[in-house]
């Protein structure tokens, strides 16, 4: 789980424990992570219907605020601490839904809703939290109850579809970093696993 904190402990990697957070601290000030205002598109690039809304800035901005006035390296390793989290339990993801284990696909689904929303990635934190709900036989809300079956087609278009805002959050955060002159040794993490990929 990707965590802020009120200190600039630079010399700990963020915990990748399964931990949610809703609501981060930064130099004392609480933000809720579930904000949907201040939505951006990606840096230099026009507004577009696939690629706008991939970050909320006013949760993002918050990271940013911990870092030194000359450096991004502290909110870059929070990314790039996301960015090897994000892979990971997207291979876990095609291996539950492969086994049909929809229990485990709900957990996964919580873990990196919290991850996502810690950093502003609002689309796949929202995206998230309708798989942790289909894994509770649940529907998008989380109110009206599902059948197995129901849910495990339901999976079967939200897990490409969540890959799919995760990849244009990735790409959004790689050229922010670009930008301000601090970019990725490798250009980030690994892309998500597609269908084809994943075994």
């Amino acid at each position: 789980m990707v965590e802020t904190t009120t200190a600039k402990t630079k010399a700990k990697s963020p915990s990748p424990e399964r931990t949610s957070t809703s609501v981060t601290e930064t130099n004392g000030k609480s933000t809720n992570a579930n904000t949907s205002e201040s939505l951006v598109a990606v840096p230099g690039e026009s507004s577009s219907s696939t690629e706008s809304e991939a970050v909320n800035m006013e949760i993002f901005e918050q990271i940013l605020e911990l870092d030194d006035e000359d450096s991004h390296e502290f909110s870059k390793e929070m990314v790039t601490a996301y960015f090897s989290q994000a892979s990971s339990t997207f291979k876990n993801m095609d291996k539950a839904l492969a086994a049909k284990d929809l229990p485990e696909l709900s957990s996964l689904g919580h873990f990196l809703k919290g991850s996502s929303a810690a950093l502003g990635i609002s689309r796949v934190q929202n995206a998230c939290e309708k798989m942790q709900h289909y894994g509770n036989l649940r529907d998008d809300d989380g109110v009206a109850a599902i059948d197995k079956a129901e849910a495990l087609s339901r999976m079967q278009v939200l897990l490409p579809e969540t890959k799919s805002e995760y990849a244009e959050a990735e790409r959004w955060l790689k050229k922010f970093y670009k930008e301000k002159k601090a970019p990725f040794d490798d250009d980030g993490g690994d892309p998500p696993p597609t269908a084809a990929t994943a075994s």
